[in-house]
């Protein structure tokens, strides 16, 4: 009884009523189903604010684990205590009327120390200020001690994923289709071995692979490019005022933080409870992580070049259905990384798949990133212009976002059916 009660209560808060009251004695402390997210939402904050410095971790290191390993210790620290869902990997026991809100801050906090020892005062300011709004007694230090446990073994279990490894110098081709670093700067490709990082969820980076692209010298491609000769242009006279803006706004920010910073307003504006708030981010930062591992993982076994490649090296006739312009340049600086698939529609289409499948298909969003703000009817609106704003930035073919479409959809589904 006691714990259908506690669930019914964590419903109709986050549907926004009001729960009856039941006797006039001191009100009972806080369950996983009834406390507030909000502690959750800081969380996540923090870590963007840290990812704010670019030295904060090795350049190597791709900010998407962080997030699922913030967000997987933060929940499974939950669920060790609500009982309510399945843990992502471990539940550690704990005692009855363990607090798991102190339990998620000090998973939280841990799990940001392990990963960031250097921005420690900042962390340890944040722990303070969040479980200072927590009763002090037993309850408290029993859920303390969770989230300690939960982040330990995380953090120890994720320390050989291979993430660390040096990446292998990378040796470009010379045949038409083979992806070089891009100009002006010819910049070293980046996250070259990400695609052998070992998954959150996935059974390998691989387990989703794209087919394999059509061949550069194929009609599909040369419309392809040509499509992206005419809208990514810098100098382009049929993209529109809009497109340019949402080319420069999906660009302005890493697109994970721009989907992390979504699913704080929904956690917020919904007044979700806290064992919501560490599902929802579980699954979307976890869906992230494995999408990035897999796009990697397609990116280096396909290393196709980018359409800049493409358009200045177009006069040496591989495709005949294109004409080449060696002084084209796209209307933002390329990304230093093969161009098949595309990583925002893949992380895009992962996020948009994984909110949706909590708060419904239309559902309107108002993003603000650096400055400039869309508005958008539902989360695949918001998907689908992050992977077309790539090519009317100048920086994929609808072939690339067809396949990071897809991929990221393939891998939200898969992690949605472990927790």
């Amino acid at each position: 009884m006691r714990k259908t009660l506690a669930v019914l209560t964590g419903i109709a808060l986050a549907a926004g009523l009001t729960s009856p009251a039941f006797g006039t004695g001191a009100a009972p402390s806080p369950t996983a189903a009834t406390a507030s997210g909000t502690a959750v939402v800081e969380w996540n904050r923090e870590l963007i604010t840290i990812l704010g410095d670019p030295k904060a971790q090795p350049a190597t290191i791709q900010p998407t684990r962080s997030f699922a390993l913030l967000q997987a210790a933060e929940y499974d620290a939950v669920v060790s205590i609500s009982r309510g869902g399945p843990a992502y990997l471990f539940s550690v026991s704990a005692p009855r009327g363990a607090r798991a809100d102190a339990a998620a801050d000090q998973a939280a906090h841990d799990v940001l120390v392990a990963l960031y020892p250097g921005k420690r005062a900042g962390v340890d300011q944040r722990l303070s200020s969040q479980l200072s709004t927590i009763p002090g007694g037993p309850d408290k230090q029993a859920g303390t001690a969770v989230g300690a446990e939960v982040a330990r073994r995380l953090i120890s279990l994720r320390s050989d994923d291979g993430s660390s490894a040096t990446p292998p110098p990378f040796h470009p081709g010379d045949k038409a289709g083979d992806y070089r670093p891009t100009p002006p700067d010819h910049p070293a490709p980046v996250f070259t071995d990400w695609g052998s990082v070992k998954p959150f969820v996935l059974t390998s980076g691989r387990q989703f692979r794209p087919a394999a692209p059509p061949a550069v010298s194929s009609g599909a491609y040369a419309t392809a490019l040509n499509e992206v000769k005419g809208l990514g242009s810098k100098t382009s006279t049929t993209r529109t005022a809009d497109q340019t803006a949402a080319a420069k706004f999906w660009s302005a920010a890493p697109v994970w933080n721009v989907w992390n910073q979504i699913a704080q307003n929904l956690v917020t504006s919904q007044n979700t409870s806290l064992e919501q708030a560490v599902k929802v981010f579980a699954r979307l930062d976890l869906s992230l992580a494995d999408t990035t591992i897999a796009t990697y993982d397609a990116k280096y076994t396909y290393r196709v070049w980018r359409p800049v490649t493409a358009i200045r090296l177009g006069g040496t006739h591989y495709n005949p259905r294109i004409v080449g312009d060696p002084n084209w340049t796209p209307l933002l600086k390329t990304a230093p990384d093969p161009s098949y698939p595309s990583a925002h529609a893949a992380l895009s289409q992962a996020a948009a798949t994984t909110l949706a499948g909590f708060y419904g298909a239309r559902h309107r969003l108002t993003v603000t990133s650096k400055g400039i703000t869309r508005t958008f009817a539902g989360f695949q609106d918001a998907a689908t212009e992050a992977w077309l704003s790539r090519i009317w930035a100048g920086q994929h073919t609808s072939l690339d976002n067809r396949a990071g479409q897809q991929l990221g959809t393939q891998v939200a589904g898969f992690v949605a059916g472990r927790l």
